[in-house]
């Protein structure tokens, strides 16, 4: 009974660590990826980092069920969905590289184009057509570098 014991704890004990491991090596790209969609700046990023910890703690509450499966690619299924869940949150931008744009947008690029996520992915993990996430994305690009434009005309 006691060799039991002793077995489930050094397992659970493992499955920590390991997760540990994962939070260490990911934890800081998850970061950047949520004050990305957040629109925040990397120095004040409150709504990201709150966002990254409800991930985080869904990620461990079902860790051992991951045999086969991605953490990295689940963390950031489960980022996306809890970002465009509460989108309305984050609908103005905090000073943030990405502020510029709408939250469906800044979700569409961040994972197109910062995360290099299949346009399919992306589409079935929003509910929107290939068609329609093309689009979010150019309209997304075009906004950026006209926010570029302006702000390289007023520094001149």
């Amino acid at each position: 009974m006691r060799e039991q014991r002793n077995g489930r704890g050094f397992e659970r004990a493992s499955r920590a660590r390991e997760f540990h491991v994962f939070v260490a090596g990911a934890g800081g790209r998850l970061l950047h990826v949520a004050t990305l969609l957040t629109a925040e700046t990397r120095s004040r990023n409150p709504y990201a980092q709150a966002l990254l910890t409800a991930v985080l703690a869904r990620t461990f509450a079902v860790w051992d069920g991951l045999h086969d499966d991605d953490p990295y690619d689940l963390a950031r299924r489960d980022l996306a969905a809890r970002f465009a869940r509460g989108a309305w949150r984050y609908h103005r931008g905090r000073g943030g590289v990405l502020s510029a744009l709408t939250p469906q947008e800044r979700l569409v690029v961040v994972l197109r184009l910062y995360e290099g996520v299949d346009e399919e992915q992306v589409a079935a993990l929003l509910g929107l057509s290939g068609a329609r996430v093309r689009a979010v994305c150019a309209r997304a690009v075009a906004a950026l570098r006209e926010a570029a434009r302006r702000d390289s005309g007023a520094a001149a």
